[in-house]
């Protein structure tokens, strides 16, 4: 059973007392608009409404998001990437200098990123071998001034999930915030934590469209959490950070969400081949499993095989620096066509 949590004594002070930046689109957006300084004659780009602020609010967007995810409108954020509510969490939650967070590495490298911005100290505790998470080993190195934990799942760089069980026994026992990066997650076989929010008011599930949506260039990313903790996400954010356009397309998408699914089953199908035709080369020394839309893989000489692979035009990621990763490749699932090249040239770089 999660413990009791108050979110506003988990927020700073200053956060609690901020009077946040009131826009003119907080008051109206319809009918003879004279009060934002907007140009009135319009924009060269002839896309309707662009000479007007968006929506500071975006509640059409959050409400398609949130009948995706089986949540409230009001459980829900949207921002510039994931990577905005990343930094607008801790900002909200985490005294620069004093507070402390928790990562479990290897993992998304922007976590670290942010808490250096903010001079907020990290600690870690490294993934088990088979790139799970430990929740004793989490929860015995929180310290009296850790305010968040953050985890990946599918994970980046590995593709694997991580435990349900023990992401929630995390979530139920730290009375700080737990932040659950699930931006990979329609790749995966398990359902989304999204739902979960109602049960652990410390959880935040960060969601993007840049991935199985296949919109990263619109930089739209999602906050699932508690109405407490959206509430000081909204008070905190820019005022206009969504833009109309940004805001039109993931609303178009949602038009199409059969095509998405559809797109999904192609990518675990041409996962479910490279894998396959990954471990059946024997400079191949290891194919993690994955539940993601990438694939890590372990192989001789991985920095050189990578820049070979750079010099004929087929780029992945080397990965060899991070903690167990040692001598390994990220490779992102492509189409059929990039597959099979990507996997001919390997051969011929690796001869």
């Amino acid at each position: 059973m999660p413990k009791t949590i108050s979110i506003d004594d988990l927020v700073r002070p200053n956060i609690r007392a901020l009077k946040p930046y009131r826009s003119a689109r907080d008051d109206y957006d319809k009918g003879t608009l004279l009060d934002a300084n907007e140009n009135s004659y319009g924009s060269p780009v002839h896309v309707e409404g662009l000479n007007r602020y968006p929506s500071p609010y975006q509640w059409e967007l959050r409400s398609k998001l949130a009948d995706l995810r089986g949540v409230r409108t009001e459980n829900v954020f949207v921002g510039v990437g994931s990577d905005e509510a990343i930094d607008l969490l801790m900002r909200i939650f985490c005294e620069p200098g004093q507070d402390r967070i928790l990562i479990t590495p290897p993992t998304y490298g922007m976590y670290e990123v942010s808490a250096n911005i903010h001079n907020i100290p990290v600690d870690k505790v490294l993934l088990t071998p088979e790139f799970d998470v430990d929740p004793e080993a989490v929860l015995e190195n929180v310290r009296e001034n850790t305010k968040m934990i953050l985890l990946c799942s599918p994970n980046n760089p590995t593709g694997n999930d991580l435990s349900v069980d023990a992401m929630k026994h995390i979530a139920g026992e730290f009375t700080g915030i737990v932040v659950i990066d699930e931006a990979y997650v329609d790749f995966s076989d398990r359902e989304s934590l999204a739902g979960e929010v109602a049960q652990y008011p410390n959880l935040v599930v960060l969601q993007t469209l840049s991935k199985a949506f296949g919109l990263a260039g619109i930089r739209l990313g999602i906050a699932i959490a508690a109405e407490d903790i959206i509430r000081y996400m909204l008070k905190v954010k820019a005022p206009y950070n969504v833009n109309s356009l940004t805001s039109y397309y993931a609303r178009k998408a949602f038009d199409n969400l059969e095509s998405v699914r559809f797109n999904i089953e192609k990518i675990k199908e041409e996962r479910d081949r490279l894998a396959k035709a990954l471990s059946m080369q024997p400079f191949v020394k290891k194919v993690y499993p994955s539940d993601a839309n990438f694939l890590l893989f372990k192989i001789e000489h991985a920095r050189a095989v990578y820049q070979k692979l750079a010099e004929q035009g087929v780029i992945v990621r080397y990965r060899g620096n991070e903690p167990r990763c040692d001598n390994c490749l990220r490779v992102t699932v492509g189409t059929p066509d990039e597959n099979d090249l990507f996997l001919s040239t390997l051969k011929e770089v690796t001869a």
